[in-house]
């Protein structure tokens, strides 16, 4: 069905995207570090179900568009490189701020934070572009049901953001200590995931392959 090496490259990509610093980081940062890790959890469940109200956008085929009208995927292609650039300035710019450096955030239920989960992640263009641009990519239709394939690359998507934002959760307290008192680590994470989102950014924009049609 699906190839091991675009198994493998979807879940690199999503790796990339999950450690860069984005509105999903800060927010659950954020939370765990002034309500807990309760909190942050719950809120990363609103966050998981964003991953799969897109997954269910793909998988219905809205990338049909995209293939079915070449100019307007080559523009979005190349706008998701030029978005992931910025990204990657913005993680080594001199002055950049970790996302270990949350914001202060009042306390809320347990509703609004599942909420404020979800909505975050729906408006977060980093996804986006993950499912508009990139997804399409590791579609092969020789290799059988678009759809299912389209299927089957989202959850790799959403297991590997999943599970390194639970972790990020868990973690989030000790690890923003610790950046604070070591500077040196802090420009060591932003390089690594600057240099990550760079390569992302040119290996989409040199691509010239076609959206796959579902």
């Amino acid at each position: 069905m699906i190839s091991l090496a675009a198994l493998a490259g979807m879940a690199l990509v999503a790796l990339g995207i999950v450690l860069s610093p984005g509105p999903n980081m800060v927010y659950l940062v954020s939370r765990s570090v002034t309500q807990g890790r309760r909190a942050g959890l719950i809120s990363l469940g609103g966050v998981a179900a964003g991953f799969l109200v897109y997954v269910v956008a793909a998988t219905a085929g809205l990338t049909t568009v995209f293939a079915l009208v070449p100019p307007l995927y080559t523009a979005i292609k190349l706008g998701g490189a030029v978005y992931l650039l910025w990204l990657a300035w913005q993680a080594v710019r001199p002055g950049g701020a970790s996302a270990f450096a949350p914001r202060e955030l009042p306390a809320d239920p347990p509703r609004r934070l599942f909420t404020m989960g979800l909505v975050t992640n729906l408006l977060n263009p980093k996804i986006a572009v993950v499912y508009v641009s990139l997804l399409p990519q590791f579609v092969d239709p020789d290799r059988g049901h678009v759809a299912l394939q389209s299927l089957m690359l989202g959850a790799v998507q959403v297991l590997v953001a999943v599970t390194v934002n639970v972790l990020i959760v868990l973690g989030a307290g000790s690890i923003a200590a610790f950046l604070t008192r070591s500077p040196g680590w802090q420009r060591v994470q932003r390089y690594l995931m600057g240099s990550v989102l760079a390569g992302l950014a040119l290996r989409m924009g040199l691509d010239r392959s076609r959206a796959a049609v579902a």
